[in-house]
């Protein structure tokens, strides 16, 4: 386990994080530029080294109800992953982003080597991938959108 400020150096190496202390020696990390009302990304970090961050826009995390995962147990990477994850998930999305999306009826971002983001949409009963505004792919069903996002090397935010 890391400890509290290990956890510190991890968060605070992410420039676009503010932090806000709040009471018992906790502290919170807001990302301002949110396009959502939720800026909260690291949630009462604890001096005993628990704390939460929020990952209500990501799959692939156990989260309470509030869409909080809990970072006891986190190793650095974990760490960094997580909240990378979960500001990505908080940002505006790209002027190309909101072109392709359009009335989508469901949209999920994927990451994947170095970093290349596509975004998978449900559109026209269709699971369309997209790179930019390029259309690289469309599927009938979400799994085989999702194996073929996964053999390329690409994971859900």
């Amino acid at each position: 386990m890391l400890t509290f400020e290990e956890k510190i150096a991890v968060i605070e190496s992410f420039t676009e994080l503010e932090r806000k202390n709040v009471s018992l020696g906790r502290v919170n990390y807001h990302y301002e530029q949110s396009a959502y009302d939720k800026k909260t990304v690291v949630y009462h970090l604890h001096p005993n080294g628990n704390g939460f961050v929020y990952a209500g826009h990501l799959s692939g995390y156990d989260t309470d109800e509030r869409g909080l995962v809990n970072i006891r147990d986190f190793t650095a990477e974990a760490l960094r992953s997580i909240v990378e994850a979960s500001i990505r998930s908080l940002a505006p999305k790209t002027v190309q982003e909101q072109a392709v999306a359009g009335d989508a009826e469901i949209e999920e971002r994927w990451t994947g080597p170095d970093k290349q983001t596509l975004v998978l949409l449900y559109e026209n009963e269709l699971w369309c991938v997209y790179a930019g505004l390029n259309l690289e792919a469309a599927f009938e069903t979400y799994g085989e959108a999702e194996e073929y996002l996964t053999e390329e090397g690409f994971s859900r935010q």
